[in-house]
């Protein structure tokens, strides 16, 4: 077993973030170097080339790992 996940696991973390945040959303983004962001979502959560659940964000090139998203809660505030 590779521990990698199945297209139905990939699937499901797309659907289920899709389903909770809109276009929009703010999140904060785990970056490469280990820094935090502050930024929205631009775009829908989607599969990328069958392997990871990927998502594009305002003010970021490229797109990142879901897993690297936390949704920021209306009622919080951004740092």
């Amino acid at each position: 077993m590779t521990g990698r996940p199945t297209r139905e696991d990939l699937q499901h973390q797309v659907d289920t973030f899709n389903a909770r945040y809109p276009i929009g959303q703010r999140v904060t983004l785990r970056k490469d170097d280990g820094t935090d962001v502050d930024t929205r979502t631009r775009a829908r959560a989607a599969i990328l080339s069958g392997h990871s659940a990927v998502i594009w964000l305002e003010g970021v090139r490229g797109c990142y790992l879901l897993d690297r998203v936390t949704p920021i809660k209306s009622d919080e505030v951004a740092a």
